[in-house]
């Protein structure tokens, strides 16, 4: 059977924010699984682990006792790329003292299906259920359906966000270099030299002051011209 609902892509389109898109994926999940009472969703980025969205009551509380184990069966999930579905809590043996907790919370199932495995941004999405087996007779090609979809749109969004950083980086670099050219044009009319050499002079004035090439030509710039540099902007072409 395949997924019949709104499909995840259209959710990030019509989200005005990634944290909105995360909001109503974990919503979506809980609505189509009405044994669950928490639903949450755990990204790992550069080692860390984070529930960057929830739904219900339960999912919050058990996906932290999880990373502070730095063990259970989100984290199974998310690092081994695999659906992890606990039948009971109550005789559950993995996981240390994981299921005790979880069981103590009032929760005695869950299911845990990977997103982007064996990415950088990998992650889980993480139902749980009151009820024993709780997830025995629910539509698993549905949840399957919902977390490719998801997987898709956190790489779009994670691709967008790591262009939108990327012009960030390439803007700063901008603004350094039209200072830094500044600086020199300055150095060449002053000692006489060419751009090669007054670089060198700006350099090593930068070295032996202990302070950044970008900050001391600014301050040359402020020193001849009594206001800060002028700073260019990216511009969107005409």
């Amino acid at each position: 059977m395949t997924y019949d609902g709104p499909h995840v892509t259209e959710l990030l389109l019509e989200s005005d924010s990634l944290d909105g898109f995360l909001d109503g994926l974990t919503e979506l999940a809980l609505a189509r699984v009405p044994v669950a009472n928490g639903c949450g969703l755990t990204l790992s980025r550069e080692g860390r682990h984070l529930t960057v969205a929830s739904a219900g009551t339960s999912a919050r509380d058990l996906d932290e006792k999880q990373y502070g184990l730095d063990d259970g069966p989100c984290l199974q999930a998310l690092r081994q790329g695999e659906e992890v579905v606990v039948t009971d809590m109550l005789g559950e043996q993995r996981w240390g003292p994981y299921p005790a907790h979880a069981m103590a919370s009032g929760t005695r199932s869950s299911l845990s299906m990977p997103i982007a495995p064996h990415t950088h941004t990998a992650g889980a999405l993480n139902l749980y259920s009151p009820k024993p087996d709780g997830f025995a007779d629910e539509d698993r090609q549905l949840l399957r359906s919902l977390a490719a979809q998801a997987t898709g749109a956190i790489a779009l969004a994670q691709r967008i966000a790591d262009a939108q950083e990327f012009a960030n980086d390439l803007e700063t670099a901008l603004r350094s270099r039209t200072v830094i050219d500044q600086a020199i044009g300055i150095i060449m009319g002053q000692r006489r030299c060419d751009a090669e050499q007054a670089f060198t002079i700006l350099r090593t004035a930068s070295q032996h002051r202990n302070i950044k090439l970008r900050d001391l030509c600014a301050e040359l710039v402020a020193s001849i011209g009594g206001r800060p540099p002028k700073e260019d902007r990216l511009r969107p072409r005409p």
